[in-house]
């Protein structure tokens, strides 16, 4: 139970983590960028107190109300009240990739994006299809963003001090001009949705590629086929060595990191480094030949049979042309 405080928060505090809220909805990394910050939290947008009660790393939490995204006016507004904290966090959402780098130029400080850890003098990044980690030194403050289902986060174990705060107004923060304009929020596409975002997931595994069909046209088809159910395709680091789809669809953690409701695995194993970036999904679905192998054991269910095979069967009975 989190608790309310009418009194405003003037102490600064040295880390602070920046999450942009919708309907009361958190953006996928929250958790985690507000235990790296040591439990503090500056909450804004719309239903803020309500997605305050889903962090369980929160210890102190600033809740601004301040309507619709509008990541230059909110970053000229947050600048005026984060000018004296020295490491600025946001999770790597669409969100905070929008509004980073823009407080970073209102405060005038460096951005270092796409941060797996960060450190009183700088951040760890992952670079070159994370096969490599950059140590980047700043001195003095700087804006960060980091990349979910990286860092974990523990529970705070004692109940989150909240303080309401209303962020100036336009007319006392002179910042650069207009803001954008949204005429419409489209959901994304399932075949294009970043996969760490992705509600439902197809995995191809090495043991799609036994059969008819050759590895790049049956995860072609297995796109096809998620595509029709709201699913996008992930994939082994055997498939994207291989060449049969890009490195941002490989799962695991040395790739994507992801947490999806459904998870339905096509000829996969389940090396421990693919289930080490599966999360914790609601559902798990294992279509291998082998009974014993790790995936099938932790499935909900475990089809023991072909994967293309069973691939095929789908797309026949979806009419999705092979």
């Amino acid at each position: 139970m989190n608790t309310p405080v009418d009194t405003p928060v003037d102490t600064p505090v040295s880390t602070v983590a920046v999450i942009v809220v919708r309907d009361g909805v958190l953006p996928l990394g929250a958790d985690e960028t507000v235990a790296e910050a040591g439990g503090e939290a500056l909450l804004a947008g719309t239903g803020v107190k309500e997605a305050a009660g889903e962090l369980v790393s929160l210890r102190n939490g600033r809740l601004a109300e301040n309507g619709a995204f509008a990541p230059g006016r909110w970053a000229r507004q947050l600048a005026a009240v984060l000018s004296g904290t020295e490491r600025i966090l946001l999770p790597s959402s669409p969100d905070g990739r929008d509004l980073a780098p823009r407080l970073a130029a209102e405060l005038g400080r460096p951005l270092l994006p796409g941060a797996i850890r960060v450190t009183g003098g700088g951040a760890e990044l992952a670079r070159w299809d994370d096969r490599a980690c950059v140590g980047l030194a700043v001195d003095g403050p700087f804006v960060a963003t980091l990349r979910p289902g990286v860092r974990g986060a523990a529970p705070a174990g004692e109940p989150a001090v909240l303080t309401e705060l209303a962020l100036p107004g336009l007319a006392d923060t002179p910042g650069t001009g207009p803001d954008v304009t949204v005429l419409e929020v489209l959901d994304p596409e399932p075949g294009t949705v970043d996969l760490a975002e992705a509600p439902r997931i197809f995995g191809a595994g090495a043991g799609l590629g036994h059969g008819e069909l050759d590895g790049p046209a049956v995860v072609g088809l297995l796109g096809r086929v998620a595509s029709v159910v709201g699913a996008s395709v992930g994939a082994t680091r055997v498939v994207t060595d291989a060449g049969w789809t890009g490195y941002q669809r490989q799962i695991g953690t040395t790739g994507v990191v992801v947490k999806p409701e459904l998870y339905v695995a096509f000829g996969i194993s389940g090396a421990a480094q693919h289930i080490g970036g599966l999360g914790d999904p609601a559902h798990v679905v294992s279509i291998n030949l082998d009974p014993s192998c790790p995936m099938t054991a932790m499935a909900d269910l475990g089809i023991v049979a072909d994967a293309q095979a069973v691939l095929l069967e789908l797309a026949r009975m979806l009419e999705v042309r092979s």
